[in-house]
């Protein structure tokens, strides 16, 4: 297929934090010739689907899930019929999310810090261990597992103590406790000629299965916890001292419930804004570390 004058463009835009590699990887998947034939029928027939399993989930019947059952599926779905590129999008995203929240345990501070009696050490707050290397650890570093480590994190921080951006840490202040960065040799995904499906055709299955296999709640809760984008955007911004962070959350308004709607691009923007907030930090990170070794 030929590339098109606006894919040469953003192949080029640098205007937003975003690391090369994921850019090559996200341009791949666009130019994946089942993205623009197979996927549009398959958003259709899934999308239509999902709305028949939401609808019967929310009646007022016993309510089960499988989530061994679920964790399987997506990763044999992973293994056999997602392309490469898809598969590392998803790779990179755990790490990129739990990056993101090992950054604010790290640095969090409570909104009544100001309280807190001299010498008295914050309350611990476990940090993700959810890295993923291959698809075979997402049986262990579950899908499922994802979402409820982002409410826990967000439940055991507490409310935040505002501050003005100018008042932001400095940078050699910032902690990295449990950071990970991401190399060309970070994920391992086996390549086969059946991997056929691009991310969002991906996704559009996985919806499906998610919500089947989900209690009602626990689905209600993890198409809603992308709307915690702007919060860790808000909290970002003002550790770094940067407020244009939170303009590159899509997701926003978390005190706001939505169901399963447009639930396609949501998600998408979710992966998007992990990978600029990584990319955010990350540079901040490496030269923290080269200022502490030059010192």
């Amino acid at each position: 297929m030929k590339t098109s004058a606006y894919i040469k463009a953003i192949a080029q835009d640098n205007s937003l934090p975003i690391e090369q590699a994921a850019v090559d990887l996200w341009l791949k998947d666009l130019a994946n010739p089942f993205r623009w034939t197979l996927r549009p029928l398959l958003q259709f027939v899934f999308a239509v689907l999902l709305h028949i399993i939401w609808f019967i989930k929310r009646l007022p019947l016993p309510q089960f899930s499988a989530h061994g059952l679920l964790q399987t599926l997506i990763c044999w779905f992973c293994k056999n019929l997602v392309s490469y590129e898809a598969n590392m999008l998803i790779l990179r995203h755990y790490t990129t999310e739990s990056n993101i929240l090992n950054f604010l345990i790290a640095n969090h501070r409570p909104a009544n810090s100001d309280d807190i009696a001299p010498n008295t050490q914050p309350q611990l707050i476990d940090p993700l261990k959810l890295y993923p290397q291959t698809i075979d650890d997402m049986q262990i570093a579950s899908f499922v597992n994802h979402d409820q480590e982002l409410f826990r994190v967000f439940a055991e921080m507490g409310p935040w103590q505002h501050a003005p951006f100018n008042q932001a840490c400095a940078q050699e202040n910032l902690k990295w406790d449990n950071w990970v960065s991401i190399t060309e040799n970070s994920f391992q995904v086996e390549r086969k000629a059946t991997q056929v499906l691009d991310f969002e055709s991906a996704h559009a299955l996985f919806m499906c299965l998610f919500c089947f296999l989900l209690k009602r709640d626990e689905y209600r809760d993890a198409i809603n916890g992308f709307n915690l984008d702007q919060s860790m955007a808000i909290r970002i911004g003002q550790l770094a001292g940067n407020p244009t962070l939170t303009e590159m959350a899509y997701n926003k308004y978390p005190h706001y419930l939505v169901g399963p709607w447009n639930l396609g691009q949501r998600f998408l923007m979710h992966g998007f804004f992990t990978e600029y907030m990584y990319a955010f930090l990350e540079p901040i990170r490496k030269q923290a570390n080269k200022s502490a070794i030059d010192k």
